[in-house]
């Protein structure tokens, strides 16, 4: 089990490095980060194409790396 587990974590890590490098930038810089949040929570557009893939993605792999770790901390514990 915990062989298991270890290898579904870095199969979910992997992904997600690779899922993040993918994606494009929305804006640049500190500034950019801050409106672009916001631009972002409170636009009407959906993201269509492969940036909705990557997004969808990333949150899968991000949930599953999640879960993954705490599942092996309480069987460690």
């Amino acid at each position: 089990m915990y062989t298991f587990l270890v290898t579904l974590l870095f199969i979910a890590t992997v992904g997600l490095i690779v899922v993040v490098l993918l994606q494009s930038g929305k804006s640049a810089g500190l500034s950019g980060a801050i409106s672009g949040g916001a631009e972002q929570l409170f636009g009407k557009q959906k993201a269509r194409g492969i940036d909705g893939v990557l997004h969808r993605l990333t949150i899968i792999f991000g949930v599953a790396f999640m879960v993954i770790t705490f599942l092996l901390g309480y069987i460690l514990q």
